[in-house]
């Protein structure tokens, strides 16, 4: 058992995996394409593969935050055929370009429902969309508002369901008591509440951006 911190992975390990995985699905790619030169915020290939992977046997699936759509289709790919994803995000003009390349990729428009709106506005509106229940929630938006999207979850999840929220180590900055940053204070406190909640058994994989995973006892 490796019992110290003398080796941890780093670019060369994170490589050889991406080798092994193999290249990304064309719309995939597309994507990370389109987003690069506009600094449209996507996570890493590595956390979409782990969203992948964690989105198996899940159908039904809801996203806080959808952007180029390309965290969504990561975990459509990963879900069943049958699976089914709301996405909430306000800006038509990003989640009309997400559809296309959801659609190049194959997945079928009725598998993904997206919700044109602010999140919490969405939650307290009660659009039937949201009702639950979801066995999968990932969150990527708003950094001050990660408690409150939980919060407003929490009723609509199902027993044994996962959170996933993402940028949870904020390139550093939250394990860094020296930044103290709205966002950064947000995100602290977001992980410090999660990891603490009786509600859940969470932990913070140390991927990408930092990948929060909690399974909901229900």
């Amino acid at each position: 058992m490796k019992s110290d911190r003398s080796w941890i992975p780093g670019a060369t390990e994170l490589d050889w995996i991406d080798g092994l995985a193999g290249p990304v699905p064309a719309a995939l790619a597309a994507i990370e394409a389109a987003a690069a030169p506009e600094h449209i915020p996507i996570v890493d290939r590595d956390s979409g593969r782990v969203l992948a992977a964690l989105a198996v046997g899940r159908r039904r699936i809801v996203e806080v935050g959808t952007a180029y759509g390309y965290s969504t289709l990561w975990l459509a790919l990963g879900q069943p055929a049958d699976g089914t994803i709301v996405t909430i995000d306000p800006d038509r003009t990003r989640t009309d370009l997400a559809r296309g390349w959801w659609r190049q990729a194959g997945v079928p428009d009725e598998r993904i429902t997206v919700v044109t709106a602010r999140a919490l506005e969405a939650f307290a509106a009660g659009q039937a969309a949201l009702a639950g229940p979801f066995d999968l929630v990932f969150i990527d938006a708003l950094k001050p508002e990660y408690v409150a999207y939980l919060e407003a979850l929490v009723p609509r999840l199902a027993p044994g369901a996962l959170v996933l929220a993402d940028n949870v180590l904020w390139s550093g900055r939250v394990a860094d008591r020296a930044v103290d940053d709205e966002s950064t204070a947000a995100l602290r406190a977001f992980d410090a509440a999660v990891l603490r909640d009786p509600r859940f058994t969470a932990t913070i994989l140390p991927v990408g951006d930092g990948l929060l995973v909690a399974g909901y006892r229900g």
